[in-house]
C-alpha cells in the first residue's frame, strides 16, 4: 500500500507540483528567449503588450489544459481503470517534457505554450501569474485520478492520511522546482530548458514501475464485476489473506449502486440523493481556489523586500516558504486521522481568514509603522500553514469519501471543472483587483474564507473512520431520502 501511494503520488502529484513553480524563477530568461526569437523572425523587438500577451498565454494554458483534463477523467477511469488512466497520462507528460526541453533548440516559443497546455491536461497544476510565486492546487487528469485511486485502495482507518499524500508530493514538487530554479543551479539563461524538461523523469519512472502494482479493488469488483481479481488485489495491498470484511463492504456498495446505475454529470445534478454532496464539492472547491492564496503569494516578495530582505536573498526566502508548505502538509498526513477532516478544514480556513484580515491592516499601516512589515511576514506564514493543513488537501479527501463508486468519477469531473474555472478566473482578474483595490483585495478573500467556514460548520459531516456506505447514510438524512 505504501509503495503504491508513493509511486502514484511521485509520478503524478510530484511532477505536476514541480510544473506549478518551474517557470517562475527562469521567467526573465524565458521572456528574453521569446523576444530574441521574435527578433530573428521579424528583425524588430517584441513590444511590451505582445510580450505580456504571450506570457499570459504561457501561464494560462496550464489551467486551461487542467480544465479539459478534468472533463475527460470520468470516461477514462471508467473504461481504463484508475491505474490504466495514470499510465496513459504519462504519455502526455513525457511528450510535453520533450517539447519544452527542446524548445530553445527549435527556436520556438509556441512549442512551450503548446507543451504547457499538454502538461495541464496531464497534471493540471495551477501556475500563478508570471510575477507571482506559486501555490499548490489540484485536479485535471492525474490530479483527479490519484486521490480517487488512493482513496479507494486505502483502508478506512488510513483513508484520510493516504488521501493527503498527493498534496504532500505536490508540495515537495514545488519545493524541488524552487530549489532547482535558483539562479545558481538551473534558473538561468543556459539552464532553463533543462529545468523545464526534467518534468518527464517522474512520469517515466511511474510508467516503468506502476504496472507491477494492483488496480483499485473497488474498480475491479464494482465496475468490472471481477471479485476474484479484486480479492487478489486487496490481499496484495493489505499483505494478508483475510480480506472478507472489506470484500463484503464492497458487495454492499455494489448492491446499493446497481439500483442507481452509473452516474453522468447530468444525472448527478438531477439526483436528489446526492444534492448536498454536490453542493459541498462546489463550495469547497470554490473556497479552496478563491480564498486568497494567489494574492498572498503575489504579495510575498513585496512583503519580504519591505522587511529588509535583500534582492538576491528573496529567492532563498521563497524556498523557505516552500519548505514550510511541505512541513505543514506532512503534519496534515499525521493528524488528519486523529483530529478528523472537519477540524482541519475549519482550522485551515480560519487561519486563512484571520491572516487575510491582519494582512490588510498591516499592509495599509506599513508605510507609517515600520514594524508592521514583520506582522505582514507572520501573516503570510500563518496563511500558508492554514492553507497547507486544511484548505488545500482536505477537499479532495472528502470528494472521495462523500461519493460512492458509481458517482465518484462524475463528482471529480464537477469538482475539477469548478476548480479550474475558478483558477482561470482568478488568474485573469487578480492583477486588476490588485491594481484597483490594493491591499483591500484581501478583505474579499477574508469574506470568502468566512463563508466557507460557515458552510462547512453547518453542512459538511465528519467522515473519519467511516465506511463509504456509512457516510452515504449520513448524507441521505441531510438529503431527506431513504437508502
Amino acid at each position: 500500500l505504501a509503495l503504491v501511494a508513493l509511486i502514484a503520488a511521485f509520478g503524478s502529484s510530484f511532477q505536476y507540483g514541480y510544473n506549478v513553480s518551474v517557470i517562475n524563477s527562469p521567467a526573465p530568461y524565458m521572456q528574453d528567449f521569446y523576444n530574441q526569437t521574435y527578433i530573428n523572425r521579424t528583425h524588430k523587438p517584441m513590444d511590451g503588450a505582445f510580450m505580456t500577451l504571450l506570457w499570459s498565454l504561457t501561464v494560462s494554458m496550464y489551467p486551461l489544459g487542467g480544465f479539459f483534463g478534468s472533463l475527460i477523467v470520468g470516461p477514462l477511469v471508467n473504461n481504463c481503470g484508475r491505474k490504466g488512466t495514470l499510465l496513459i497520462n504519462n504519455i502526455f507528460s513525457i511528450a510535453a517534457a520533450i517539447l519544452m526541453g527542446t524548445s530553445e533548440l527549435a527556436k520556438s516559443f509556441e512549442v512551450i505554450i503548446v507543451a504547457r497546455f499538454i502538461v495541464g491536461i496531464f497534471a493540471s497544476p495551477y501556475s500563478e501569474h508570471c510575477m507571482a510565486n506559486t501555490v499548490l492546487y489540484l485536479l485535471g487528469l492525474a490530479s483527479n485520478v490519484v486521490p480517487m485511486f488512493l482513496g479507494e485502495i486505502a483502508p478506512r482507518n488510513l483513508r484520510g492520511a493516504i488521501g493527503v499524500v498527493p498534496q504532500l508530493f505536490i508540495s515537495v514538487g514545488i519545493l524541488v522546482a524552487q530549489i532547482l530554479g535558483l539562479n545558481s543551479i538551473l534558473g538561468n539563461a543556459e539552464g532553463w530548458p533543462v529545468l523545464l524538461g526534467l518534468t518527464g523523469i517522474p512520469s517515466l519512472i511511474q510508467l516503468l514501475v506502476l504496472p507491477f502494482f494492483p488496480e483499485s479493488p473497488r474498480y475491479l469488483l464494482i465496475q468490472k464485476g471481477n471479485e476474484e481479481q479484486a480479492r487478489k488485489a486487496l490481499q496484495k495491498l493489505r499483505g494478508r489473506p483475510d480480506v472478507d470484511e472489506e470484500i463484503e463492504e464492497m458487495r454492499q456498495e455494489d448492491r446499493s449502486e446497481k439500483e442507481e446505475g452509473q452516474f453522468t454529470v447530468l444525472s448527478l445534478f438531477t439526483f436528489r440523493g446526492l444534492r448536498w454532496q454536490l453542493i459541498s464539492v462546489v463550495v469547497m472547491m470554490m473556497g479552496q481556489q478563491l480564498c486568497g492564496a494567489n494574492a498572498v503569494f503575489y504579495y510575498a516578495d513585496k512583503i519580504f523586500r519591505s522587511a529588509g530582505v535583500k534582492e538576491d536573498s528573496v529567492q532563498y526566502v521563497t524556498v523557505s516558504i516552500g519548505a514550510i508548505n511541505v512541513v505543514m502538509t506532512l503534519l496534515a498526513v499525521f493528524i488528519v486521522e486523529s483530529l478528523g477532516r472537519r477540524i482541519l478544514l475549519l482550522t485551515g480556513f480560519g487561519l486563512c481568514c484571520v491572516s487575510c484580515a491582519v494582512l490588510t491592516l498591516a499592509l495599509n499601516l506599513q508605510p507609517t509603522v515600520s514594524w508592521m512589515s514583520y506582522i505582514s511576514i507572520v501573516s503570510v506564514i500563518v496563511y500558508i500553514i492554514g492553507h497547507a493543513i486544511g484548505a488545500s488537501p482536505i477537499p479532495f479527501v472528502l470528494i472521495t469519501e462523500m461519493f460512492l463508486q458509481s458517482s465518484r468519477p462524475a463528482a471529480f469531473m464537477v469538482g475539477g471543472s469548478v476548480h479550474w474555472l475558478c483558477n482561470f478566473t482568478v488568474g485573469l482578474v487578480f492583477l486588476y483587483m490588485e491594481a484597483g483595490l490594493g491591499p483591500y483585495c484581501f478583505l474579499i478573500f477574508c469574506a470568502i474564507c468566512l463563508a466557507s467556514i460557515v458552510y462547512i460548520f453547518f453542512i459538511v459531516p465528519e467522515t473519519k473512520n467511516k465506511t463509504f456506505m456509512e457516510i452515504n447514510k449520513i448524507m441521505a438524512k441531510r438529503n431527506k431520502v431513504e437508502i
